[in-house]
């Protein structure tokens, strides 16, 4: 429970004199009043203000909130603990198993992972199957938990998360099957679309702020749902590319959203997965001025969008890539795994590997 801290005249806080005199004719005259807002969004609604200035608002109005991370800052643990708890995380199966390989089991819990790629890669596809594929039974070796899809694009189609739901029930009951186990079969029957639907709790984000209020609001609403074990956020980039009024700000934003994030994940034991863009980064060119478009293509390459800053903020990194007509995944960083290759399909019933000997799709719990 978030303990509230001492009651404050809203005149008191060091806002913008306009912010405040419509916060007070909304009637908001305390930082007590303000403690049953839901979020940035209803208060702007409110008190007729930005959302930028929403949000300012519930952080001067709630510095409590700061409380918990710094407590959780000076607690030290040993090597010791931090191999125990290596150990115990848990992965999400992407149904690839090449591409499984070089994550070292699948998509690690605890942790922040994040795949950059180019339009049209597979990312979202990928996510929507991560959001099923947290949902595997544990008598198929699965979390048998439940995700959280925050849309910030508009990309998620619910067509097609039912066709790819439905690949996942029958590629469980065909399992099933071909092992003969009693367990499985009766696992696999038990599910049903819907119940796969219903454990996937989506969230349409339009804009930075209505972002940053999502990431904020995650931990009470893990609290209410502890059943999630994975955060899918596609794209995390999109609206910090699109509105860049004021660098210094959105730096701000984007690393006090990665570091709730990162809480998040080792408080939670849940896999945040980060669905990132990639944009060109232009290099010198040495100053030659022949080759033409040959070397204007030698001069440039394609990079993760954000920058280096916030490269940091994911644990492990996964560029997704075209290789001809192939898909392609390279972990580019991790703190546990070689840096690898693995190619993956995405087909009508989702992404899967490709066994180069038989052509056969990976086996999901075997």
């Amino acid at each position: 429970m978030e303990v509230l801290g001492p009651r404050l005249d809203v005149v008191g806080l060091p806002l913008n004199p306009t912010v405040r005199h419509k916060l007070q004719c909304a009637g908001f005259r305390t930082t007590a009043d303000l403690a049953g807002v839901a979020g940035p969004v209803e208060l702007a609604t409110e008190a007729q203000l930005t959302h930028e200035e929403a949000l300012a608002v519930l952080q001067l109005a709630a510095p409590q909130r700061v409380a918990p991370a710094a407590a959780a800052a000076s607690h030290a643990v040993s090597a010791r603990q931090l191999y125990a708890r290596e150990q115990a995380a848990r992965r999400i199966i992407t149904f690839a198993a090449e591409l499984d390989g070089i994550l070292g089991g699948g998509v690690e819990t605890g942790a922040i992972t994040e795949f950059c790629g180019v339009p049209g890669v597979g990312k979202t596809q990928l996510g929507m199957q991560l959001a099923l594929d947290v949902q595997l039974p544990a008598t198929f070796l699965g979390l048998g938990g439940a995700a959280v899809y925050i849309d910030t694009e508009g990309s998620f189609m619910l067509e097609r998360c039912c066709q790819m739901a439905d690949a996942f029930l029958a590629h469980l009951a065909k399992v099933a099957a071909a092992k003969g186990d009693a367990a499985k079969a009766a696992a696999a029957a038990a599910l049903t679309r819907d119940q796969l639907l219903a454990s996937i709790h989506y969230f349409r984000i339009r804009d930075h702020v209505e972002q940053l209020a999502a990431v904020e609001m995650l931990p009470a609403f893990l609290a209410q749902h502890p059943s999630v074990k994975l955060v899918v956020i596609d794209s995390v980039t999109f609206h910090f590319r699109q509105e860049t009024g004021d660098l210094a700000a959105r730096t701000r934003q984007l690393a006090q959203m990665a570091q709730q994030l990162m809480q998040l994940a080792g408080q939670r034991d849940v896999a945040v997965v980060l669905m990132n863009q990639v944009t060109t980064k232009l290099a010198p060119s040495g100053g030659s001025s022949s080759g033409g478009d040959a070397a204007e293509e030698a001069a440039s390459r394609l990079v993760p969008a954000l920058g280096d800053s916030w490269a940091h903020a994911a644990t492990s990194r996964v560029i997704l890539h075209w290789q001809g007509s192939s898909r392609h995944a390279f972990i580019y960083k991790s703190p546990t795994q070689p840096a690898a290759g693995a190619q993956y399909r995405v087909t009508k019933e989702g992404v899967r590997g490709v066994d180069k000997r038989s052509g056969k799709r990976a086996r999901a719990g075997g």
